[in-house]
């Protein structure tokens, strides 16, 4: 009985685990993301961050992606951006600054990346934002790996 006990708890401890090491932004017509910070436990190896748009325009119009570097380097991210266009989802392609990238979408859509928590570093700051041309100035905040 105790191993069964013993079993289930670690089951369980595990699975909150494994749900600690995702999250889930949304973002909306308004061009606002629902948080403007994020919050991972340093015990995870990976760490998903879902999009969902919320709104009701297509992303010709009103798209958004979320892109994570370090802070100083999110001007210029943003900036290559721009001038990398919609086709490569206003991210420069190859971009080394670029720690984690979702594709740009519209109304009603989701996109999904996984990023490697080990290639971050804990005295880093770190931002995430969208890219669409605009947007970054009130899509944005800050990720922080927590102790």
């Amino acid at each position: 009985m105790k191993s069964l006990l013993l079993l289930l708890l670690t089951l369980t401890a595990f699975s909150a685990m494994a749900q600690d090491c995702k999250t889930t932004i949304s973002a909306s017509d308004t061009m606002r993301y629902n948080t403007s910070t994020i919050h991972v436990p340093e015990t995870c190896d990976g760490f998903t961050v879902t999009l969902s748009h919320r709104g009701k325009l297509p992303k010709s119009v009103m798209g958004h992606n979320w892109i994570l570097a370090r802070k100083d380097d999110m001007q210029q991210v943003i900036s290559d951006g721009l001038r990398a266009g919609p086709h490569n989802n206003y991210v420069k392609p190859a971009d080394s600054r670029v720690i984690a990238a979702t594709s740009v979408i519209g109304g009603g859509e989701r996109t999904s990346v996984t990023l490697d928590i080990s290639r971050l570093e804990q005295n880093q700051e770190y931002r995430f934002f969208c890219t669409y041309p605009g947007h970054y100035s009130l899509m944005q905040g800050t990720f922080i790996i927590a102790a």
